[in-house]
C-alpha cells in the first residue's frame, strides 16, 4: 500500500490490518493498528441476517473465535452502529455461555461505541431524544416500539405465506419476513452490550461528539458524523421520498395487539375459511392476502429506513490514511454531514471505504462518492480501496431497481476503485485480511 508518512504523530500506529468477515447478509470488521510495541482491537459490528449455504453450522460463534485467536484474548474496543439483526446478533449471548456474545464479552473491551439512541437514558433526556412532535412521543421510545410491530409482521407473514401456493407472492412474504426480523429486538445482544458497557467504558454518540475510541488509539483521529440527533436534522426520522409519519402513529399497544394476532373487525359476523373459500369469493381472498402484504412491507421499509438512519459513522485519520465506516447509514443520515462544505472536503481525502448498507442505492451518495479523491481508473496512484459485506437476493428487488447489492453501484465501485465483496469467499472461509501502511 502507500508509504508511510512523515507527518504521523510519534504515538500512531504504524499499520493496520482490516479483517472482513464473511457473514453473509451483515457486517463484521476487526481493526487491528499496529503500534511500536502493542496492538489495539477495534470490532465494528457483529451481526447476520442470512449465511452462505456452504458456512459452518454455527458460523457466529466460529468468527468470535477466530476474533478471539486475532486479539489474543483482549478487545479494546467495539463499534456498534445500530441494532438491526444484520449487525448484533454475534453479541447474542446464551445461559450456558455458549454464544458468540459470551465469547467477545470474555475479551473485556476497555470502549464500547452505539448511537445516541441506544442510550438508556435517552428517553427522558430532552437533549438528545426531542418528541416529534406527534402527541409528544419520543423518537427513541418510537423505535423502541419498532420491535413489537416487527415481531407482529414476521407472525403474519408466517400466517399469510402457509397457505400461499403463488410463487410471486411467497417471495413477497419471504421480503416480508426478512424486514420483520431485521427489526424484532435480540434482548440478550442488547444486554450484553449494555454490560460490556458498564463502569464508564460506554460512549452513546452524535454527529460531532468524541467517540470514546481516543483513549484505546493514540494518535488516531477519530471523527463522529453521524447520527445526528433531532435537533441537529429532523430528516433521520423520515423517508426522502415520503413523509413517514404513517408509521409513527403506529403506537405499541396497536403493534401488541399485532404481535397477538389482532382481533376481527366484525367479531359477530360469520367467517369462512381463506383455505377452502366459496367459489364466488375465490378471486377476492389473493386481492385481500396481497395488499395485506403491501401494506405490511411498506411499514417495515418505514421501520428499516427509520434505524439505518441512527446509524453510527465513524472516519478515523492517521496522516494522509482515511478510513470511513459508515454502518448503514442512509442519505437522511449523510445528509448534515454532505450540507457542511469543511466537513466535505476533509471525506474529499477518504482512501479506504467501507460501502453503506450492502451496498443498497440509497446508502452512498452520489455527492460523497464522487467527491472522493481518490477514486479512479486500475492505474491511478493511491487507488480508493471499497470493501462491501454483503449476500445478494435476500433484500430488494431487482424488478424495483432496489437489489442489495444494487448492480449499478457495484458497477461504478468497480470501475473506479480496488473493490473486494465478501460474496467472493463464498463460505468456506471466514475472511478477508487487507494490509494498510500508515
Amino acid at each position: 500500500m502507500a508509504a508511510k508518512r512523515s507527518n504521523r504523530p510519534a504515538r500512531a500506529p504504524t499499520r493496520l490490518t482490516l479483517r472482513a468477515y464473511q457473514v453473509g447478509f451483515g457486517d463484521c470488521f476487526l481493526l487491528t493498528w499496529q503500534y511500536s510495541r502493542t496492538q489495539r482491537h477495534v470490532l465494528i459490528d457483529f451481526g447476520s441476517n442470512g449465511q452462505p449455504t456452504t458456512a459452518p453450522k454455527n458460523l457466529l460463534n466460529a468468527i468470535a473465535d477466530d476474533i478471539r485467536k486475532q486479539c489474543g484474548g483482549k478487545l479494546d474496543a467495539i463499534v456498534l452502529t445500530h441494532r438491526h439483526k444484520d449487525h448484533i446478533t454475534g453479541f447474542t449471548t446464551q445461559k450456558d455461555g455458549s454464544g458468540p456474545g459470551d465469547v467477545i464479552r470474555a475479551l473485556g473491551p476497555d470502549v464500547v461505541v452505539q448511537p445516541w439512541t441506544e442510550d438508556p437514558n435517552a428517553k427522558t433526556d430532552a437533549t438528545e431524544a426531542t418528541t416529534d412532535g406527534i402527541d409528544g412521543k419520543s423518537f427513541v421510545s418510537m423505535l423502541s416500539a419498532m420491535h413489537t410491530v416487527s415481531a407482529g409482521v414476521v407472525a403474519e407473514a408466517g400466517r399469510l405465506a402457509a397457505t400461499e401456493t403463488a410463487p410471486w407472492r411467497r417471495q413477497m412474504f419471504q421480503g416480508l419476513t426478512f424486514l420483520g426480523e431485521e427489526g424484532i429486538l435480540n434482548r440478550s445482544a442488547v444486554e450484553n452490550l449494555m454490560a460490556m458497557g458498564k463502569a464508564g467504558t460506554a460512549t452513546y454518540v452524535r454527529h460531532g461528539q468524541k467517540s470514546g475510541l481516543e483513549k484505546v488509539l493514540p494518535g488516531v483521529g477519530i471523527t463522529v458524523l453521524g447520527p445526528p440527533t433531532l435537533k441537529q436534522s429532523s430528516a433521520i426520522k423520515k423517508e426522502r421520498t415520503a413523509d413517514a409519519t404513517e408509521f409513527w402513529m403506529l403506537r405499541a399497544a396497536a403493534g401488541e395487539r399485532m404481535a397477538a394476532g389482532g382481533e376481527p373487525p366484525f367479531p359477530a359476523a360469520a367467517t369462512l375459511s381463506s383455505r377452502r373459500p366459496p367459489p364466488y369469493a375465490r378471486w377476492f381472498v389473493p386481492r385481500v392476502r396481497s395488499i395485506r402484504a403491501e401494506g405490511l412491507l411498506s411499514i417495515v421499509r418505514i421501520m428499516d429506513d427509520a434505524m439505518n438512519n441512527t446509524s453510527v459513522i465513524l472516519l478515523f485519520e492517521v496522516g494522509d490514511s482515511m478510513f470511513l465506516f459508515p454502518g448503514d447509514a442512509q442519505i437522511e443520515n449523510w445528509q448534515y454531514t454532505l450540507d457542511q462544505p469543511e466537513l466535505m472536503r476533509k471525506l474529499a481525502n477518504v482512501t479506504f471505504y467501507k460501502v453503506g448498507h450492502h451496498g443498497s442505492r440509497n446508502a452512498t451518495p452520489k455527492t460523497l462518492w464522487f467527491g472522493f479523491t481518490h477514486r479512479g481508473p486500475a492505474n491511478k496512484p493511491g487507488r480508493l480501496r471499497t470493501v462491501v459485506s454483503t449476500m445478494a437476493d435476500k433484500y430488494g428487488s431487482l424488478a424495483e431497481g432496489t437489489e442489495v447489492p444494487r448492480r449499478t453501484l457495484v458497477t461504478e465501485l468497480q470501475k473506479n476503485s480496488d473493490f473486494f465483496t465478501t460474496q467472493s469467499l463464498g463460505g468456506n472461509k471466514l475472511s478477508q485480511d487487507f494490509e494498510f501502511e500508515l
